[in-house]
């Protein structure tokens, strides 16, 4: 009595065996987005859902229940890294006129490359143009709608110049060289990884303070052909 009083003392204070616990699907799916992610960033888009599988330990089938085909996968990528780290606020203030244009633009820009000069950011980007992927077009275009064009117009009326007319293609163009300049720098610092001479802040507010130095008299000239052609 007193041995099988013990044994059965001994069973209950046993712990249980713990439970194996599947991952929800919305878990996995974000665990499947992050892996494209670092895949993409590591390799570029000559990665496809195999290598995928097998960097993540799954079968292909399993991952194409989530991700019926590569495009599938890629706009999830697009989503999570272009979609979900825009910010409404940095077009909201650009064209707020209760501070210089040039406090605004030097604002956004040290925001704007605190978000988009990581690894998997800008490889991804360079990646997706030497494979013809869309995600180039889809963010310029967003970038133009929502950042250039408020830059433009605010940049115009800093200087006295125009009223709400849309900004021509021509003027928008001025302001997709500081953009551009502004990038190259997170290419050289975060790809190539250069030396980089000057600070980050420091290159945005020497890069704001010389665009906006020779912007003026060009907006001028535009506007002014503009009033002859109407």
């Amino acid at each position: 009595m007193a041995g099988s009083s013990s044994t059965s003392l001994a069973a209950a204070e046993k712990p249980a065996s713990p439970r194996r616990t599947r991952n929800k699907p919305e878990e996995r799916h974000k665990e499947f987005v992050r892996k494209a992610i670092e895949l993409f960033a590591e390799v570029g888009f000559e990665a496809g859902t195999r290598e995928l599988a097998q960097r993540l330990g799954v079968t292909q089938p399993l991952l194409y229940r989530y991700f019926p085909s590569k495009d599938d996968l890629i706009a999830a990528v697009y989503q999570e890294i272009y979609v979900n780290r825009w910010k409404k606020e940095w077009r909201d203030g650009l064209i707020d006129e209760s501070r210089p244009i040039r406090e605004r633009i030097i604002a956004f820009y040290e925001d704007y490359t605190s978000t988009i000069f990581t690894p998997e950011w800008i490889r991804i980007y360079i990646f997706a143009g030497l494979r013809g992927v869309d995600i180039n077009r889809r963010y310029a275009a967003t970038v133009e709608a929502e950042i250039l064009r408020p830059i433009t117009l605010a940049t115009r009326h800093s200087f006295g110049l125009g009223g709400q007319e849309p900004p021509t293609a021509e003027e928008v163009e001025l302001f997709w060289t500081l953009q551009g300049g502004i990038f190259y720098y997170g290419v050289r610092e975060i790809v190539y990884q250069f030396p980089m001479p000057v600070d980050r802040a420091t290159m945005i507010r020497n890069a704001v303070d010389t665009f906006l130095t020779g912007v003026g008299p060009v907006l001028k000239r535009l506007a002014e052909r503009e009033n002859v052609a109407g």
